[in-house]
């Protein structure tokens, strides 16, 4: 099995790797989540703040994860961390929950954003396409991502090097979308900073701390994707100084994005407007620039969503491809194609898990699911991060040692709690999915003695 690892070829310098972790955080979160949270906290301070604890949760989480990539420079991500440090019974449940929940419920988010973009900015769609007879609205939306889906698998199973090079143009195509969106909305676009201000102050009761946990799970979801480039260390040149670099530069990059992003969204839309509206970037649009501009935006935002699932769609496979090698998978997804050399298998898995989360639930559901299921076992690998350096196998030693490690886990434990409390049906599904790889476990075991 071990032999199966060495045709993963390394081939991926610090430009492509940052563009991926870029890619992979700036997807459907930072379009979709706002008008949720505007709902739950009714304060837009309140919630621009909250942005910059998120950014700085997911620093904590780059540094530990900087460490821990160094140290374990395989494709698997937090699978390789927590086998390694922990055991591999919870290594594993961490992958399988990586294979069900944490790649192909983003993938699924990013595809519905990228149908009710598109869709919100072509509302005769469905219409021309004569399809109104036959399906409802979500529906067609519905149509639309499990297409996107199954296009860009079809891209990533024909190699590394053309997907990073779709990945590359992508992700420069969507920064400067939202380079250009910030700085044309706060100094050409109508709007007013009268509307940062509240119409009643936030009460800091248990309600306002439940909707506080729940707003930052939903935005530690828009920042998931910091820790990316240790899915495919197998594939980096130099991973000891590209995979801390990569996550470094990405975070802090896309922490100042998002806090300008919302800034722009609040500026632009009065808060009573923006509560529940997934399509936050089109309406922001709309209200600082017109309709015409609404159209434009909610078109480009839709074709920067591609990206992230892209990434997704790069990543996801290659933690799928570790577990099989391990023997705790099928072996069949830990095949890479000989002429591509890319696990092609587990990327139709992969997609194949998406599509069904696509045809299931409703948006903020399937956001709230995954957001409890991403938040578990990064918490259990930079906890791991401790403990490595405490053993002395450490080989990176990056600054925030060890209070960047406590302030992630003590703030991200809060977070999950604060959640379950407020969504206890969405997060006990969460709970559920990753204890139901405790069975699977030992039946791969077994197979594999």
């Amino acid at each position: 099995m071990h032999s199966l690892q060495k045709k993963l070829e390394r081939r991926l310098g610090l430009f492509p790797v940052t563009n991926i972790v870029i890619a992979n955080i700036i997807g459907a979160g930072i379009f979709t989540t706002t008008g949720y949270l505007m709902e739950f906290l009714q304060n837009p301070g309140v919630m621009l703040v909250l942005w910059a604890i998120g950014g700085l949760v997911a620093l904590c989480g780059a540094l530990s994860f900087g460490e821990l990539g160094a140290a374990f420079p395989e494709a698997g991500g937090e699978y390789v961390f927590i086998s390694k440090i922990y055991s591999p019974l919870l290594g594993f449940l961490s992958g399988w929950l990586s294979l069900i929940v944490g790649f192909s419920a983003p993938i699924a988010a990013s595809a519905i954003g990228f149908a009710k973009y598109f869709t919100w900015a072509f509302p005769q769609l469905q219409n021309w396409l004569m399809l109104n007879e036959t399906l409802s609205v979500d529906n067609f939306s519905r149509c639309i991502a499990i297409l996107v889906i199954l296009g860009f698998s079809l891209v990533h199973s024909r190699g590394i090097v053309l997907g990073a090079r779709v990945q590359n143009w992508l992700t420069l195509l969507k920064i400067l979308l939202v380079v250009g969106l910030i700085f044309a909305g706060l100094l050409l676009g109508e709007g007013s900073m009268q509307n940062i201000k509240p119409e009643k102050p936030f009460q800091f009761s248990f309600d306002g701390w439940k909707a506080v946990g729940l707003s930052l799970m939903f935005i530690m979801f828009a920042y998931s994707g910091w820790n990316s480039a240790t899915y495919i260390g197998s594939e980096i040149k130099e991973p000891r100084k590209v995979i801390p670099r990569s996550l470094l530069i990405s975070t802090v990059t896309v922490t100042v994005l998002y806090i300008l992003l919302n800034l722009f969204f609040v500026y632009a839309v009065p808060a009573s407007e923006m509560r529940n509206e997934p399509e936050i970037g089109g309406l922001a649009a709309g209200f600082a620039f017109g309709a015409t501009a609404e159209t434009i935006i909610s078109l480009l935002i839709s074709f920067a969503l591609f990206s992230s699932l892209s990434a997704f769609i790069i990543l996801g496979p290659r933690v799928y491809y570790k577990m099989a090698s391990d023997g705790l998978f099928f072996s069949k997804i830990a095949r890479i194609s000989k002429k591509h050399k890319v696990p092609a298998n587990a990327i139709f898995l992969q997609a194949g898990i998406a599509i069904i989360l696509v045809l299931s639930g409703t948006f903020e559901q399937i956001l709230t699911y995954m957001g409890f299921s991403l938040g578990i076992f990064p918490i259990i690998a930079v906890a791991g991060n401790i403990k490595l350096r405490r053993s002395n196998h450490s080989g990176l030693r990056l600054p925030g040692y060890p209070y960047a490690q406590i302030f992630f886990v003590v703030v991200s434990t809060a977070i999950l709690v604060l959640a379950y409390f407020e969504r206890p049906v969405e997060s006990s599904i969460a709970v559920f999915t990753a204890l139901s790889g405790i069975p699977v476990y030992y039946w791969f075991k077994r197979r594999k003695n």
